[in-house]
């Protein structure tokens, strides 16, 4: 079974960064599937892995054909989205992708997000771990379109704005699923020791202890050379701080 890492944060707090390099770890360990769950899809290029279809993609192609009757009737529908979400898997030696896309459009999807749970679940069952790089809406994960989170890893920059949204998702999180494992508070790019006012809203919201990680130059350099975010060196403060992140999490 696989062991299941959700990445969270408003955006612009380095969540999809702070993926790539869980993907990049937990890769030396075992197999990983990485899902992009951020309508932006920016994973791939933190990984440097092109994707050509995403699940968006497929749904509403699904959706057009059967608008126009064009589906056909020699194959289910539900075999036809497994077929094409299998194809649709970007894979490398030890890190496959698969890009979630763009939302629903309008009407009623709850019948195709059954079957792509469905799917989704029993595709990721093969892997040893699965990272996910959330949107900040939790949509994939509130519509239950995604795979059970065993740890849900929440993203905050050290302003209050982006604390209050971090504290804001835990609490979604919370209504929204009944199987989410242990959820971990790290508060990035830290330049200077945070106020104790801070300290005491994450004791308030209950995300204490609070994991920190350095604002890290290097990768500034890495992301403006346009490299993928894999290729900072193992030496940088940020590399550091995940691995530490992700031993504390017993991972």
């Amino acid at each position: 079974m696989a062991k299941t890492i959700a990445i969270a944060g408003k955006g612009g707090v380095g969540k999809t960064t702070i993926a790539a390099l869980f993907v990049k770890y937990l890769s030396r360990k075992g197999v990983v599937l990485a899902i992009d769950a951020d309508p932006s899809a920016n994973l791939n290029q933190a990984l440097g892995t092109p994707i050509t279809e995403t699940i968006g993609s497929i749904r509403e192609g699904l959706e057009e054909m059967k608008k126009e009757g064009t589906f056909s009737p020699g194959i289910t529908k539900k075999e036809f989205l497994d077929l094409r979400i299998r194809e649709a898997i970007v894979e490398t030696d030890r890190v496959d992708l698969l890009a979630m896309g763009r939302p629903e459009g309008p009407g009623c999807y709850c019948a195709v997000n059954n079957m792509l749970r469905s799917i989704i679940d029993y595709i990721t069952s093969s892997y040893d771990y699965v990272v996910i790089d959330c949107e900040a809406g939790m949509e994939h994960i509130s519509r239950q379109t995604t795979h059970d989170v065993d740890y849900l890893i929440i993203i905050s920059d050290p302003t209050l704005r982006s604390l209050t949204a971090a504290i804001g998702i835990k609490n979604l999180i919370s209504e929204l699923r009944a199987k989410t494992g242990k959820i971990t508070l790290v508060i990035n790019r830290v330049a200077r020791e945070l106020p104790q006012e801070i300290w005491n809203l994450i004791e308030k919201a209950g995300l204490s202890p609070a994991f920190t990680i350095l604002e890290d130059k290097e990768l500034y350099d890495l992301e403006m050379r346009g490299k993928p975010v894999i290729e900072l060196s193992e030496e940088t403060v940020l590399q550091k701080g995940i691995d530490q992140l992700i031993l504390s999490l017993g991972l």
